[in-house]
């Protein structure tokens, strides 16, 4: 096989996975609460997560970190605006 061949192949191959849903998520921040703390939770209740105010939140992909954003509001509607992409050895480290 050519390498025109084998480029063509592999663009094919490729193209089959631009179909593959992905399931995308943010994390804004993480918390441990108690059984009993988490019972008392009610509406207007406050609870505080481990990422100070104006950090990035991180953004997943099928639950495994990929890059960093920053919330925004784009057309009323809550946004991430990616602001760094992880490296190919942090995509590795979250793998383990």
């Amino acid at each position: 096989m050519s390498d025109e061949q084998n480029a063509a192949s592999n663009e094919e191959n490729f193209d089959l996975l631009l179909d593959v849903p992905l399931r995308v998520s943010i994390e804004l921040g993480r918390t441990k609460m108690k059984i009993q703390d988490l019972l008392e939770v009610g509406q207007g209740a406050v609870v505080e997560l481990d990422r100070l105010a104006g950090e990035p939140v991180d953004i997943l992909v099928n639950g495994s970190p990929v890059a960093k954003g920053e919330v925004v509001v784009a057309n009323d509607h809550y946004a991430v605006r990616v602001v760094s992409i992880n490296g190919p050895t942090e995509r590795l480290e979250a793998l383990k």
